[in-house]
């Protein structure tokens, strides 16, 4: 058994319940024959990274099939992003999952109230970037894609700033790096700074250290976008 399946059976939190635990009920049950899966509550609203993890697969299949139907190059993708980000193994046990997840019916807006309740801001900040990875996944983003992605930011109580943030950190748009750093162009150097200094406190891997070292570690990816806009706009100022 891989890590995913350890993240998964150390602890599934509020997923049991609710729509999540409807759609994981039987892949669940015949994923881990010979695991100890348990139930956790949430802590002062800790996420758990099993939580995450079937959260993180419910909302993927969301957007994968948003355009009405799944092809094998899509499911390609996700593996290679998953290898890419979480390793060989675990995109196995994940692709076990999502294909049982791909056959059944989600009910979007229900799971993402069901998130919204009970995971904490920084990890709704990342899934949101992880969905726009993952749907980025095969060098395009299609117009369906980015609809349901949307809604699932509006859902989940992602503020308007912050989808907008993350969304340009893949889908460039003119001046995006103010975009990611949440300020207009006309925002004086002082207002710059202390503008890095927020959004790189909000977006630091460490807000999402509760999720163990593989989700915070593709939490650096984020931060690394923040500094990479920062840089770009102080180049542009001839900022020292």
């Amino acid at each position: 058994m891989g890590s995913f399946a350890k993240w998964i059976g150390g602890g599934l939190g509020f997923v049991m319940g609710g729509p999540i635990g409807g759609l994981f009920g039987f892949v669940v049950g015949s994923f881990f024959d010979n695991a100890t899966v348990q139930t956790t509550s949430i802590d002062n609203n800790v996420t758990t990274p099993g939580a995450f993890g079937m959260s993180l697969l419910v909302l993927i299949a969301a957007v994968m099939k948003a355009d009405g139907k799944v092809v094998k190059s899509e499911l390609d993708y996700v593996k290679q992003f998953f290898v890419r980000q979480f390793g060989r193994e675990n995109a196995k046990e994940a692709l076990v999952m999502l294909r049982d997840l791909l056959k059944q019916d989600i009910p979007v807006g229900d799971v993402c109230s069901q998130i919204s309740r009970n995971m904490d801001y920084a990890s709704r900040l990342q899934l949101m970037h992880l969905l726009f990875g993952v749907a980025g996944a095969d060098g395009s983003f299609h117009s369906s894609e980015i609809k349901i992605i949307e809604m699932i930011s509006t859902n989940l109580g992602i503020s308007t700033s912050d989808y907008c943030s993350i969304r340009n950190m893949f889908i460039p748009e003119t001046d995006s790096a103010y975009k990611i750093l949440e300020i207009e162009p006309s925002a004086t150097n002082e207002e710059l700074k202390k503008a890095y200094r927020k959004i790189a406190l909000k977006y630091h891997p460490d807000k999402v250290s509760h999720l163990g070292e593989d989700f915070r570690k593709t939490a650096d990816e984020k931060f690394k976008k923040v500094n990479e806009a920062y840089e770009k706009i102080k180049k542009e100022r001839n900022l020292v």
